[in-house]
């Protein structure tokens, strides 16, 4: 007999529950062809969950499209985040010096904005207040996320740089007889 004998409560969705993770990452416009091409952007799912919900009104009608739309934003979240930070690497690897220097400059200061507007949020109060700091930390977890990448790209393109200007030397021993 197992200790689980009392009823099953079944989890019924509502569209508050697509706002647990972390929001959909914006994608720079400069990178977003490379970073979308090939990904499934779920908008035929959640076409389905829009008539579903026109057609039936309340979200208890709807939870197979609410779960498969779920599950395929988080999968097409994470493949997205993945995308822009090796893009990021690669940038901060392949693009002028300055440029790519230039670029990390601007995403700190983008960091810093995100910052501080996420502390004016903390005074807002209610489902909005929620919204503005879900929102907002998600944003600056992806832009921190971005400029690491580019930073490791910088650092991976200092390291070849030292290779390349410093070639080595193979010291070996001779015995001489």
């Amino acid at each position: 007999m197992d200790g689980d004998d009392g009823p099953m409560e079944e989890t019924i969705l509502v569209g508050d529950d697509l706002m647990l993770g972390p929001p959909s990452p914006l994608i720079p416009p400069d990178i977003a062809s490379h970073v979308l091409e090939g990904v499934e952007l779920c908008d035929g799912i959640l076409k389905k969950l829009f008539l579903c919900l026109q057609v039936h009104d309340i979200e208890p009608f709807c939870q197979d499209e609410l779960g498969l739309y779920r599950r395929c934003a988080e999968e097409r979240d994470k493949e997205l985040r993945g995308r822009i930070q090796e893009s990021e690497r690669k940038l901060g690897q392949l693009m002028p010096e300055e440029h790519a220097k230039e670029r990390a400059v601007q995403l700190q200061s983008e960091v810093t904005l995100l910052e501080r507007r996420l502390i004016l949020a903390s005074g807002i109060q209610g489902m909005e207040g929620f919204r503005q700091r879900w929102s907002l930390h998600g944003r600056l977890q992806d832009t921190k996320k971005r400029l690491e990448a580019l930073e490791q790209g910088l650092e991976k393109r200092k390291e070849e740089k030292r290779n390349i200007q410093e070639p080595q030397v193979k010291k070996g021993w001779r015995f001489w007889q």
